[in-house]
């Protein structure tokens, strides 16, 4: 029963800043946004009437089908095969700068597991 008051409520708040959009469309200074939300207020008021009405259907059809109560089904996971490596590419560690780089980090990681202890 609440939930059918919200949305009677929704629909007579959302008329009423309708009929207020039309009134400023309507004065000098109204343009064309106003009259796009004449034409939107009453979409948004009938909104949660639409989802009441939804979520009352899809019950229904669960109820009719036996899977009322049940929790839903996971949806199956496809197995994605680890990157095999690539036998014509050789992962080396020729570049002096690099090399020295990965030293650094060493080093700090060391300092970092000897501070922490």
């Amino acid at each position: 029963m609440a939930i059918v008051a919200t949305c009677l409520v929704s629909l007579l708040v959302c008329c009423g800043l309708a009929w207020w959009q039309w009134d400023r469309f309507t004065s000098a200074n109204g343009t064309f946004q106003n009259l796009g939300y004449v034409l939107q207020w009453p979409l948004f008021g009938l909104f949660p009437a639409f989802m009441f009405w939804r979520i009352r259907q899809l019950r229904l059809k669960a109820e009719a089908d036996g899977t009322a109560g049940e929790p839903p089904k996971p949806a199956p996971v496809a197995e994605v095969p680890a990157p095999r490596p690539r036998p014509d590419v050789k992962v080396t560690d020729e570049d002096a700068e690099l090399a020295a780089y990965n030293r650094y980090l060493r080093e700090l990681n060391a300092r970092d597991q000897q501070a922490a202890e």
